[in-house]
């Protein structure tokens, strides 16, 4: 799995102009999966976003009680090294995402995170204020 993490002042995602997820100050994440991921991988994935000490004062979402706004991201896997036209073959499809990233959301609310989400496969609208700003890339593929 691989995430964008944003420290935010607020973010806002909406379908259909309906706002289905909003925080305040927290962190803003887009995550990814591919076809190797599994439960494991979701759960190495929150302990490190939740307890990441990125956000005013090094604090991080566990240590602040600072929220987190979780948005599926399928694109963090495509592959733009060849011609024009992004590739998707590394991006894992629906069947085996949308479980991966529920996975996710549901380890980072069992280690008692406050978790607001999108909604999987749907066109989003993503609004956020970045503070900073302070954006990581973090990949399970890089964690121990």
């Amino acid at each position: 799995m691989k995430a964008i993490a944003q420290r935010v002042k607020g973010a806002r995602v909406a379908v259909d102009g309906e706002t289905v997820g909003e925080i305040g100050t927290g962190l803003l994440v887009l995550a990814g999966v591919t076809h190797a991921d599994t439960d494991d991988d979701a759960r190495k994935l929150a302990a490190k976003l939740y307890r990441l000490r990125m956000l005013e004062d090094e604090q991080s979402c566990e240590s602040a009680g600072a929220p987190l706004l979780v948005v599926s991201q399928f694109t963090l896997y495509g592959d733009v090294r060849k011609g024009r036209r992004p590739s998707w073959t590394k991006a894992s499809g629906r069947d085996h995402s949308e479980p991966m990233y529920e996975s996710l959301v549901a380890a980072l609310r069992a280690l008692g995170a406050h978790v607001e989400t999108g909604r999987f496969g749907e066109m989003m609208e993503v609004n956020s204020t970045n503070s900073g700003p302070f954006t990581l890339i973090v990949d399970t593929a890089d964690l121990p």
